[in-house]
């Protein structure tokens, strides 16, 4: 017996709808009345959850999700959120249509906040089909670098200010420098903490009702035991990734060094009920652990006149308790006044752990430059030294002579990075960098910089044509994957020149005039497996023919900058005498 569409239960109708796209639900409503019937407000909140994964902070979507559908208009803001993205859509577009007004559009989009991640991560997974794939790519992934980064500094802004911002989010913020398209955002920091809290809570039994002591140690022991703390496996010491507290609890084998360790293990014990933050001491952070108001660590109730001792965890390196005594040996070892030993036994600002933080990476920086090559793909370098720069020029050292040399020669740093490389951080010069500056000649100095980048961006390019003559001088291609003959690394060719174009200094350095066909030969730009990018002969190249492996053609896919240019003053500046953390 056929049953008609009025016959069918409400239940059946909103799931046949639910498949009709959005935009055609208003038109399907207009054909029939039981269609036109439906509850508005479950179809809509459907729609916003499943078509759109990131919000902006201030739409409180987890919050609305939970409430009362009634509560929210879910249309309203579904249609919102629609015209966003045509909007965004268009404004990629613009960008790739014509070279002029790119700053703008992308600020434009950046101005969206959140709401712009869908879009930009749909554009930048086009098809390979697509016409134009690698510059619709290219530049939406520089458009959402942008976005990562407002996110993070907007955070190291706060702290600035003298605002509470969460340990975690505050180094999360690094992640955001490296994110593109990759999971470890603030969110997905914020979930897995949670999660492992409640973990911690399902697999130790009555692990609430125990004392603060026992609860430090039994969180010691978890982390360690799940493998959530430390470095093991192929990790080294100072590899890039373990700076990066989203790297670390995304990644399967969890690599960490001490800073990032604690900060895991404080923001767990935060979740838990534990008054833990991370404690400074020289080469190496602690946790320390301080007991609630009116009682002891191991539960009992504390005599009013006496002092309450807090104690000491150190989860990089094991799950016992670190006695203060033993601390205080090793302060008096290292030559320190005992008159310091409160301050350095004491806990640390966030904004201390942030600067501490982008000390370590520079550290790693270093040693990435000393080893040449890597065996395995690090996160962006360029983007890890950005933000280490930025760490530092919002948040200097407290003396005020030492924080001058650090922002005036950060200043430099940023300036040339943002021309060269992050364009679209241009409104941040404005927004954060503008007010700290003091003197008048570096003010105005800094203004004609901005004015002379965007003045640029609204001019029309150029085109530059290869002549048939030098494409013949050219053996290899764009695109090609090879050995080198002498450091036997693989790379990835990405532009060349029919000569060396390099400076008279960097030749005589490299020792190109030794080389049997000297600087008069085609010298390659490439971008090597350590993310490195070098310059090579022709006579240094030999072609890969097997499979290049996934990680280099990954890589050879990304938006890639040079770091290279690393002003050594800058590194001697921002490191101080405890790097090792």
């Amino acid at each position: 017996m056929a049953v008609t569409l009025n016959e069918l239960p409400i239940e059946v109708l909103h799931q046949i709808i639910s498949y009709i796209p959005p935009s055609s639900v208003p038109t399907v409503q207009r054909v029939s009345r039981k269609f036109n019937n439906l509850p508005q407000p479950l179809l809509w909140r459907d729609h916003c959850r499943t078509h759109f994964k990131y919000w902006s902070p201030e739409h409180d979507l987890q919050q609305n999700l939970a409430g009362c559908v009634t509560g929210t208009d879910w249309k309203t803001l579904f249609s919102d959120r629609y015209s966003i993205d045509r909007s965004i859509a268009r404004d990629v577009d613009g960008i790739l249509a014509s070279q002029r007004y790119r700053i703008e559009k992308a600020e434009r989009i950046l101005g969206y906040g959140y709401d712009a991640k869908d879009t930009l991560l749909r554009h930048l997974n086009v098809s390979d089909d697509a016409e134009d794939v690698l510059a619709r790519r290219f530049y939406s992934d520089a458009v959402l670098g942008g976005l990562h980064r407002s996110m993070a500094i907007t955070e190291w802004a706060k702290l600035q200010d003298g605002d509470v911002v969460p340990l975690e989010r505050a180094l999360a913020a690094f992640d955001m420098f490296v994110l593109h398209k990759g999971d470890g955002d603030f969110h997905d920091v914020a979930t897995r903490l949670d999660g492992i809290a409640h973990q911690v809570c399902g697999e130790i039994p009555d692990f609430m009702d125990q004392s603060p002591q026992q609860k430090a140690i039994k969180l010691a022991e978890f982390l360690r035991q799940h493998n959530l703390t430390g470095i093991s496996g192929n990790s080294h010491y100072h590899d890039l990734q373990n700076n990066f507290i989203g790297i670390a609890l995304q990644d399967g084998s969890h690599p960490s060094l001490p800073l990032v360790s604690v900060a895991i293990y404080c923001c767990i014990a935060q979740k838990l009920r534990l008054d833990a933050q991370p404690c400074g001491f020289p080469f190496h952070v602690l946790a320390i652990i301080k007991p609630p108001p009116g009682r002891t660590l191991d539960g009992r109730h504390a005599d009013p006149g006496l002092p309450l001792e807090p104690m000491y965890m150190d989860p990089f390196r094991s799950n016992q308790e670190v006695y203060v005594k033993d601390l205080q040996a090793q302060l008096q070892n290292l030559g320190v006044s005992p008159s310091k030993f409160p301050e350095l036994l004491g806990a640390s600002s966030t904004a201390e752990i942030v600067r501490r933080s982008a000390k370590n990476i520079v550290t790693s920086l270093q040693a990435i430059r000393r080893a040449h090559t890597a065996n395995h793909i690090f996160p962006d370098v360029d983007g890890a030294f950005y933000a280490a720069v930025w760490a530092v020029l919002l948040l200097p050292e407290s003396n005020s002579l030492t924080a001058g040399a650090q922002r005036a020669n950060c200043l430099s740093h940023i300036t040339e990075l943002v021309e060269k490389y992050f364009l679209t951080d241009t409104w941040l010069i404005e927004k954060y960098i503008l007010p700290l500056i003091e003197d008048r000649t570096q003010h105005r100095q800094l203004r004609d910089t901005i004015r002379i980048i965007r003045t640029t961006d609204h001019m029309p390019k150029s085109v530059k044509e290869r002549t048939s003559g030098s494409l013949r001088k050219v053996q290899y291609k764009v695109g090609q994957i090879f050995h080198h003959k002498r450091y036997h690394y693989k790379a990835v060719i990405t532009g060349w020149d029919v000569e060396c174009a390099a400076t008279d200094e960097w030749m005589v350095h490299m020792g190109v005039h030794e080389l049997p066909k000297g600087k008069y030969q085609s010298f390659y730009h490439v971008l090597a497996e350590d993310r490195s990018v070098r310059y090579v002969a022709e006579e240094n190249i030999a072609l890969v023919h097997e499979d290049p492996g996934e990680d280099l053609m990954a890589l050879a896919g990304q938006h890639f900058k040079r770091w290279d240019k690393t002003d050594r003053k800058f590194v001697s500046n921002i490191k101080d005498e405890y790097p090792d953390d």
